[in-house]
Order: structure tokens, then sequence, then C-alpha cells
């Protein structure tokens, strides 16, 4: 999967912005990217404390931008450009002070067009990274909410990766149906850009309405939305999990369908299913989870653990990037 990214990318070389630009596992990601020649790393922080910090760790980040909030020559343009997207719930002096942060500053490089994506979360919060996101880049036209899904990768008998993709497993607690048709649409398109040609499977404790009760309702109601609202890909459910995906249930229940027994793209009923579900297939079944990546924004802004090692962090970027 990476190879036909980091192919993709060379193809069409990306910019990404690194809010702790200090972090020794950002320079040694950064470093890596920068030998490859694919994707420019814009580090944040001070130049000399960046600088030092690679000569420290003994990483070469020739080639990376770095910029530093307090001396960024356009920052009257950036306070001002920040106040406007901000429509009157930040004043101008409180639009300087979060722009002294590199999670504010970093995402307004992003909105300003400055940048093609960013990456932050190695000391931040997740919300540090994502409130920035939707108060500055905002969400999609059509979409109403930010979701995230994880691409799951286990290499096959055939010597080919089977690629998953799981939603939404880190972000809306207990989405409505219209939430849910949004979360589905959104993952359809990232789950193509990493190569799965999608068969989508409402997820639930019922299969065809063997079971009952409102969270079924829910899950049929939505896959049913999700049809109509994307006809081209393949979608149904609602299932339970071993119907989705093992062919002899899915016959034994009566499923029909392209989907049924075959699925590669789930979309969980509340965030208690799919953290759960994603995790037993990372540590049972051996596939390697990337993500939470984040959708529905206009713009690739992704979160990174704050346990992360350098490797999460450059393949966090490569992904990040691929979605630009």
């Amino acid at each position: 999967m990476f190879n036909k990214l980091v192919a993709d990318l060379k193809k069409s070389p990306k910019t990404i912005v690194f809010t702790e630009g200090t972090d020794p596992r950002i320079l040694e990601a950064s470093a890596r990217l920068l030998s490859g020649n694919f994707l420019k790393p814009i580090l944040i922080g001070k130049r000399y404390d960046v600088l030092a910090a690679a000569e420290d760790s003994g990483f070469n980040i020739r080639g990376a931008e770095i910029m530093d909030p307090e001396e960024y020559e356009d920052i009257d343009y950036m306070v001002e450009t920040m106040e406007d997207l901000r429509r009157g719930k930040q004043t101008e002096e409180e639009c300087r002070r979060a722009l002294r942060r590199g999670n504010y500053f970093g995402t307004m490089l992003v909105a300003m067009g400055k940048a093609d994506c960013l990456l932050g979360g190695a000391t931040y919060s997740t919300a540090d990274t994502i409130r920035p996101a939707l108060q500055l880049v905002k969400t999609k036209p059509g979409c109403s909410i930010v979701s995230s899904c994880f691409i799951m990768v286990r290499p096959s008998a055939s010597g080919e990766n089977e690629t998953l993709a799981m939603a939404d497993c880190a972000i809306n607690i207990d989405p409505d149906e219209d939430q849910l048709v949004e979360i589905a649409l959104d993952t359809i398109e990232c789950a193509e850009v990493f190569g799965i040609d999608p068969k989508v499977a409402f997820l639930s404790y019922s299969t065809l309405g063997s079971g009952s009760g409102r969270d079924v309702d829910k899950m049929r109601n939505a896959c049913r939305k999700a049809q109509d609202a994307c006809p081209r890909v393949p979608i149904d459910g609602e299932f339970q999990f071993d119907a989705a995906v093992s062919p002899a249930v899915a016959r034994t229940k009566g499923v029909e369908g392209a989907v049924g027994g075959y699925a590669n793209v789930f979309i969980f009923p509340d965030i208690n299913a799919g953290n759960i579900g994603y995790k037993i297939a990372q540590r049972f079944g051996n596939f390697e989870a990337y993500g939470p990546i984040l959708l529905g924004l206009n713009a690739p802004i992704n979160d990174l653990s704050r346990g992360c090692n350098a490797s999460e962090v450059y393949r966090m970027a490569i992904i990040t990037a691929a979605l630009a």
C-alpha cells in the first residue's frame, strides 16, 4: 500500500506541516521523508531550537522549512485572516495570542494554502489538534461533522495485503442515521484512496431483521439512506459481523448480493463498537491499524497518538499527504 502512495506522491509532491518541530520523533520522520524527496516538511518552532534538537538527535533535516510563529513575516495578514474565519468569535488580540501556538499557526498555514496538509498530536491532545481544524479549515460542503476511519492492513498468503476500512472508531460517540450516512460516504472516499474497492457493511447485532430494536432500526435506515446517496458502490445491511465477512455464514442467513460475506468497509453503530472492533482486529487478527484518519474536513489534518514512534509518524505523514 505504501509503495503505491509514495509513487503517487513522487509524481505530485506535497507539503506537510508538523506542529511539534522539536520532537525527536517528528525530526526522525522528517529526515526520512526528505531522503525520499516526495514530501516536504514544515517544522513549527524556534529555528535555533529545531536545529539544535535535530543535531542532538543526529537527524539531517536539510531541506525542511522551519517556521517560528513569533518571527513569521506575514503574521498581521494571518491574524486578519483568522479573525475573518472566526467571524467575530475571537478578537484580533485573541487570534494573535492563539497563533503563537504551533497547533493554530500550523492549521492557519493549511487554511491559507501555504501547506497541503498537517499532522499533529505528538505532544498536543486530540482536542488541541481537531479544535483548530474545525475552527479554521472547517468541514467540506455537505458535511456537518468530522469523523474518522482506520485503514487496517494485513499481509495475506497470496503476498498481497488485505486492506479494510473501519469507521467511526474515534470521534463520534453515538452518531444518528444521517451522521452515519456521512461517515459511510467519507469512508468510501478514503478507502478508495488506499486501493480498496469498497463493499460497505452497516454492522449491528441483527442481520436483515433477525433482531429488533432502536439500534437495529438506526443501522437499517442509515444503510438505506447511504444506498440512495451512493448507488455506484455496493452497500448493504444491517449485518452481524460474521454475515458481513463470511460467505458461508451469509448464505446460511439468506444474505444475497455483493456485500454479504465479502465486506471490506465496516460502518459501526457507535464509538464503543468501532473502537473495540478495530482493536480486536489489530490485536487478535494481526492487522496493522493506521489512523484515526480524520474525514470531512476541507483539507487533510490528522492526529497522532502521544505514544507514537517515528515510524508511525512517517507512515501517518504519507497517509495524510495521500489525501491532499
